[in-house]
């Protein structure tokens, strides 16, 4: 929750008053969802059941609120991209690439969060599984808020300019969460879980954003498909 907290904190409290409806919307119910996932064990542990079953029904409501509010989002970044290319003094390092990249990675997290919210539904009765699964949720969508902060850190020692390295900052953040997820499986016994593995995986994938984003055939797609 901290260095979730820690990685947005420039990027959406330093422009607060710009952000897209969808922005506040997504960053508010993701923050709430790692809060339940901060209370729900918590009562779990204290023979609260009742009010941990009735908190699950609406945890289930806010990941899905979280995961519709992201898939609403990734026009915005079609549009970035769009300014990137007329813009392209503006936008300095940024090119149009990287937006598509981006958004080829979040529609990847955004499916493995959905898919292990799920999984934790269908293990609901097995104790073990079903916190995992949903202690991996964390692992799988804490990428976009630290890799700005990171990012903005490394713009700030570096510069922004057309030649500034913006990539090595995304993938210091992908191995810095997936040393995070292996930390923690071995901490609790789930190194060999899926929802490890998935978590891995999907934190892997981020390092692809250069060549996702670069391919021709893959922005055609997403131009034809996400539409304003």
């Amino acid at each position: 929750m901290v260095i979730m907290q820690l990685g947005i904190l420039m990027d959406y409290w330093g422009d607060f008053s710009m952000n897209a409806w969808s922005v506040h919307i997504h960053y508010w119910t993701g923050t709430l969802w790692y809060l339940y996932l901060i209370i729900q064990p918590y009562y779990a542990v204290h023979g609260q059941m009742k009010k941990h079953r009735t908190n699950g029904i609406i945890g289930m409501f806010i990941a899905g609120a979280v995961t519709l509010t992201a898939l609403s989002m990734l026009h915005r970044d079609i549009e970035t991209a769009h300014r990137a290319a007329e813009l392209a003094d503006q936008f300095g390092p940024f090119k149009p690439w990287f937006f598509y990249g981006v958004i080829c990675v979040e529609i990847i997290m955004i499916l493995a969060f959905g898919y292990a919210v799920v999984k934790s539904i269908l293990h609901r009765k097995e104790l073990e599984n079903h916190s995992w699964w949903l202690i991996s949720s964390v692992f799988i969508i804490m990428f976009p808020a630290l890799a700005r902060g990171i990012q903005n850190v490394w713009i700030m020692i570096y510069g922004f300019s057309v030649d500034t390295d913006i990539m090595t900052p995304l993938y210091l953040t992908s191995f810095i969460i997936i040393g995070m997820t292996i930390w923690a499986s071995y901490k609790y016994g789930r190194i060999k879980h899926p929802a490890t593995y998935l978590a891995i995986s999907v934190n892997l994938v981020t390092c692809l954003i250069m060549p996702l984003g670069k391919s021709e055939s893959i922005q055609a797609f997403l131009e034809s498909m996400i539409k304003g």
